[in-house]
């Protein structure tokens, strides 16, 4: 879905730029080298996962599936993805957009093995697309992914599931 007329542009013609919480979702995909996803921003220049706002009547698992397909053109069935972490750190994961919008996101962030299709990015969000040794990310990394590989290697390593 773009931007205008989705669920949080319908509260910016009500609020404006002020803060907005916001529920979302990530997917960090990983191929069976082990190599995640990784996607530049066409707004901001930095690296990240494939990420967004829930819209009305979403799940948790809908809106990664959905915000997958449509920044990545990856599809993945609700059923394959794995919760490992919840991420609203708001030192981290507050966003200030270009035109001033500012956002604090608190996203359930899921791990991705099975996928389906070509990574294509997304025109109107994405400039590129690639898989990547988690280890050695693209620069410059936002940091907010930075923290969410941090926390799906506590998960990997110890199979819980990660809050922060």
């Amino acid at each position: 879905m773009s931007y205008v007329g989705s669920y949080v542009w319908k509260l910016r013609q009500k609020v404006g730029s002020q803060l907005l919480l916001l529920p979302g979702a990530q997917v960090l995909v990983l191929d069976d080298q082990g190599r995640c996803l990784l996607q530049k921003r066409s707004d901001n220049g930095l690296w990240e996962l494939p990420a967004g706002a829930c819209e009305e009547g979403d799940t948790f698992a809908a809106t990664a599936a959905r915000e997958l397909e449509e920044e990545t053109g990856l599809h993945v069935e609700e059923a394959d993805l794995v919760p490992f972490a919840s991420f609203s750190d708001p030192g981290l994961h507050t966003l200030t957009y270009p035109g001033g919008d500012v956002a604090q996101c608190f996203a359930l962030c899921f791990a991705a093995h099975r996928w389906t299709g070509t990574v294509r990015p997304g025109a109107d969000e994405v400039l590129r697309a690639g898989f990547f040794d988690p280890k050695d990310p693209p620069e410059p990394l936002y940091r907010a992914t930075a923290a969410v590989l941090e926390l799906y290697e506590v998960f990997r390593e110890t199979g819980r599931f990660q809050a922060r």
